[in-house]
């Protein structure tokens, strides 16, 4: 599947450091360092029955900043993303507003590149759409259950928890570190199902689902049905980077249990360890409620565009925010980012030839200590107002690292 354009990224003079960001697996700032191999990312990509919203953006911010340090520190990187467009959600709204799903899905995906590029957003090397691997989904599905890691319940095929521990490089609670009752509280509230019969645990999720009447589903070798939401993320990932790769990411309501069991998977599966970074980005509020497309307070990106706001300052006003933090969205924000771009700008017009003299080393220094994009802005800002003249060194920086072209 296409992706979107990608945005100029300057080359800077040097290079910057590896940086450090928050592994909620091992829970301390680890260095996000793949040694001498390419740096992998794989993030979790969106369900495509609505528009981007300041959530969605957040989370791709944050790891459009990591990709950006580490092209600046000089590796390679491979990044993939999905987009689960066939889904219980996407299926839902596709027959509440009697559209078909699959016209739904292609229209809110191309929204969605839309605004990743509005926001110059670096885009996937590989951005792949679950239904393009059904078939190798499916072949990996029929592998866990030739060995006794997958289990038919009914028309469903469920994953043995039990099963994967005891043969793979995974421990159900290794990444979350949750309690058994609050992994149930949130299965059930994230799209398992603990309370059917039958199952050997009642939080093994479902690896393939079976044929439902007026639902697609697609013949395979485990029987006709479609995937799991897990599993999906888990052999797209490995098919297009090498385990373990550097950094999975995605939103904190992903930590379980979709990047709990889309790790599971992938041990089963290959034998090895997903990623060797779990990253995860902050959930965003709006009016004292988590955003979320359920309670329907959401602030889209296009709109906001689309009524006259630049789209650097919506980047600016979520680069503001810390991005593991939980922080909620308001228009003083965005009045405030507008400012500030204003100011920004009035200051890169009489920008004169020559490097940065010492915002680029103070730029790296503050992002590579967890993606520290308030720090980052502080330092322009500072900049700013000491009164010292803008170089073109200074504005490569700003938009090679923090994605803002005030050229």
């Amino acid at each position: 599947m296409r992706s979107w354009r990608r945005p100029d990224i300057p080359q800077l003079p040097g290079t910057g450091p590896v940086p450090r960001i928050w592994n909620t697996a091992s829970g301390q700032l680890d260095p996000a360092d793949p040694g001498d191999a390419e740096a992998g990312l794989y993030v979790c990509g969106i369900t495509p029955y609505d528009s981007t919203h300041v959530g969605h953006a957040a989370t791709y911010l944050a790891y459009d900043t990591l990709i950006r340090l580490w092209l600046d520190a000089g590796l390679d990187v491979t990044y993939v993303q999905n987009t689960t467009d066939v889904d219980d959600p996407l299926l839902e709204r596709a027959a509440a507003t009697g559209v078909s799903w699959r016209a739904l899905a292609d229209d809110q995906t191309e929204r969605f590149r839309l605004d990743m590029e509005r926001l110059s957003i670096i885009p996937p090397d590989h951005y792949i759409a679950v239904t393009e691997r059904i078939d190798a989904i499916a072949a990996a599905v029929d592998g866990l259950l030739a060995r006794d890691i997958g289990y038919r319940l009914g028309n469903e095929v469920y994953f043995d928890s039990a099963a994967a521990t005891a043969v793979s490089p995974w421990q159900l609670g290794d990444e979350s570190h949750y309690t058994r009752d609050l992994m149930l509280t949130l299965s059930a509230e994230r799209g398992g199902d603990p309370e059917r019969p039958g199952k050997r645990d009642p939080l093994d999720p479902v690896l393939w689902r079976g044929k439902r009447e007026g639902e697609p589903s697609w013949h395979s070798v485990v029987g006709e049905g479609r995937p799991g939401w897990h599993v999906e993320c888990a052999v797209i990932s490995a098919e297009f980077l090498h385990l373990p790769f550097t950094v999975n990411g995605g939103g904190e309501d992903l930590i379980f249990p979709h990047h709990e069991f889309t790790a599971g998977h992938a041990a089963a599966i290959n034998g090895l360890p997903l990623a060797s970074i779990h990253s995860h980005a902050g959930l965003v509020a709006y009016r004292g409620e988590k955003m979320s497309k359920s309670l329907g307070n959401l602030v889209f990106v296009s709109d906001l565009v689309e009524s006259g706001v630049d789209a650097r300052a919506v980047r600016l006003a979520i680069l503001g925010k810390r991005y593991r933090d939980e922080w909620e969205w308001t228009e003083s924000l965005l009045v405030e980012a507008v400012s500030r771009l204003a100011t920004w700008s009035r200051w890169a017009a009489d920008a004169r030839s020559g490097e940065s003299s010492s915002l680029l080393s103070q730029l790296r220094a503050a992002l590579s200590e967890d993606l520290d994009t308030p720090a980052a802005i502080a330092l322009v800002d500072a900049t700013v107002a000491s009164g010292a003249q803008a170089t073109m060194g200074d504005l490569a920086a700003i938009q090679a690292l923090l994605g803002i072209d005030l050229s």
